[in-house]
């Protein structure tokens, strides 16, 4: 017990100690505090990208479902959220852009600049908040997993006192602080969890033994339907299509744009980001296959638990509370983003409304930060559903606000109404999907909520301005446009669906296709960037 408790106290000490030191000077204003005075150089801005997006969803939510599901998660994550990186440079250089150009901070004053329309932008804020919310939920559900693993703790406790760690030193730092931890949480995570794989296939003498060993009391788990036959090819169609449009849209992950030093940080970022998902991805489903094998028979939200129960089980209390220390980081480094994001958003585009006179104050912000902080903690303590199920919801959500951007951004003239009635229309199709008035066939409820975003913006943005007018495009832009939905379409590989075998290390032909479609991704973004930007994508964004 007193080296678990001293490894963790460590821990926090040591993320502590990171926030108050990265904040030497006071901020003097609201692009100082929420975003670190746009300075965020390329080291830190891909680990404070990756971190910030790899949340509890990542280590527990993707174990449990490689326990259920097994390696038919590993394409969907590592490729999916990986290809995502594409908006790095298709979103953020025109976001980061025009951050520096206007002085804008959130991403409700983006919208609010490129349509001139205030109703819109509260709107956007708004379901940017709603959202999120359930999402940051699942960060103190799942510390709250770690402390009841290691001390017994009851998940209510657990989840507050991660929570009080991470508001301590949000409110002090601001997001240089939480960059720089970040920084320090995404390394360790990557390393530990590499550890913990490791001391999993020690234990079941090697990684082709416990494979074959799995293969061969479940070859579903092989197969790309699945262990439970659910991830079928519209499911993985509207699943990349989903981390295509969501991802963006995350606000934590929108700010780091503005955030950015210069635009070669965020080229950079796009190169490393599919090499990145590959590694962040591989050891938790990983060890939720393996976890089979030690603690069969886990269901539904049950098996979100495997990695504490397997490093519990195998770890010993120095090794098993380092490795647990890593989800830990994991959810901390996205947890700290998304209040200090919100925040920004509740002083900046919600509260000017109430009329209250709050100019120049930290107060506002900061008590929005332990009231958000509070929300997540009461859905926390009772879950609806699984880590992977509460996720998806917020991300289909966040998903239907990527067309009001997109066109915003590439349009000559956008229409609010069009973006008004896209993002209502979105979040009615969701919320009938989520009250069980309609239902998806053969495919994710993120697909029908995205084709009604983007189709009934069309519609609006023709009927309201009689045009559709896009900046202008070179054709070498339109090139590697084509070269990216090659790239897209080969990840849909429908004749690998029923195959198991042949394997290759332990492992399926088709999950190193995968693999292989990722580093293809990097081989044409290294190629787009050697090109002159301005040759390669639209002109700068409108101003």
């Amino acid at each position: 017990m007193f080296t678990k408790l001293g490894v963790l106290a460590g821990y926090f000490l040591i993320v502590l100690a990171i926030g108050f030191a990265a904040r030497r000077v006071k901020a003097t204003s609201a692009s100082e505090f929420f975003l670190a005075g746009r300075t965020l150089g390329t080291f830190i801005l891909i680990c404070t990208l990756a971190a910030t997006n790899f949340s509890a969803f990542t280590v527990f939510g993707c174990s449990g479902a490689g326990y259920r599901d097994g390696l038919a998660f590993f394409p969907v994550m590592a490729f999916g959220t990986g290809f995502m990186a594409l908006t790095f440079w298709l979103i953020g250089r025109k976001v980061w852009q025009l951050g520096r150009e206007h002085g804008l901070v959130t991403p409700a004053e983006l919208i609010g600049h490129l349509y001139r329309h205030r109703g819109l932008s509260l709107l956007f804020a708004v379901v940017m908040i709603v959202w999120t919310v359930p999402y940051l939920a699942l960060q103190p559900l799942a510390g709250g997993l770690v402390l009841n693993g290691l001390f017994n703790l009851p998940q209510m406790w657990g989840a507050l006192i991660i929570t009080a760690v991470i508001v301590l030193y949000t409110l002090h730092g601001g997001l240089k602080a939480v960059a720089w931890t970040d920084a320090f949480q995404g390394l360790l995570m990557l390393v530990m969890l590499f550890v913990a794989l490791g001391l999993v296939i020690a234990h079941h003498g090697g990684l082709a033994g416990a494979l074959s060993q799995v293969m061969a009391e479940s070859p579903a788990h092989f197969s790309r339907p699945g262990g439970t036959g659910y991830y079928l090819p519209g499911v993985w169609f509207s699943m990349i299509l989903l981390w295509f449009f969501c991802d963006p849209m995350f606000p934590q992950l929108f700010q780091r744009f503005y955030a950015a030093k210069n635009e070669r940080a965020l080229s950079r970022a796009m190169l490393v980001y599919p090499v990145v998902t590959t590694l962040a991805f591989a050891p938790p489903i990983l060890l939720g296959v393996l976890g089979t094998l030690s603690f069969p028979g886990l269901e539904g939200k049950a098996a979100d638990n495997i990695v504490p129960l397997l490093m519990t089980s195998l770890g010993g209390d120095l090794m098993g509370t380092l490795i647990l220390t890593a989800g830990l980081a994991a959810l901390m480094s996205t947890m700290d983003s998304q209040l200090l994001t919100l925040s920004s958003i509740f002083t900046r585009d919600v509260l000017p409304w109430t009329g209250l006179k709050t100019e120049g104050s930290p107060w506002p912000g900061r008590a929005f930060i332990v009231v958000l902080a509070a929300a997540g903690l009461l859905i926390a303590v009772n879950p609806p559903a699984s880590i992977v199920k509460i996720g998806f919801t917020a991300f289909t959500g966040l998903a239907a606000l990527f067309p009001t951007v997109l066109f915003g951004l590439y349009l000559k003239r956008p229409s609010a109404p069009a973006a008004i009635v896209s993002i209502l229309a979105g979040q009615g199709v969701l919320l009938a999907y989520v009250n069980g008035w309609l239902t998806a066939v053969g495919f994710l409820p993120a697909l029908p909520v995205m084709i009604v975003s983007t189709v009934l913006y069309l519609a609006v943005q023709l009927a309201a301005s009689r045009q559709f007018a896009l900046v202008p495009v070179s054709q070498r832009s339109l090139a590697f446009g084509l070269a990216f939905t090659g790239l897209f379409i080969l990840a849909m590989d429908f004749w690998n669906w029923h195959q198991s075998g042949p394997l290759l290390l332990g492992l399926p032909y088709w999950l190193w296709y995968s693999i292989g479609l990722s580093a293809l991704q990097v081989a044409l973004a290294m190629w787009m960037l050697r090109t002159k930007s301005s040759a390669v994508l639209a002109a700068p964004g409108k101003t």
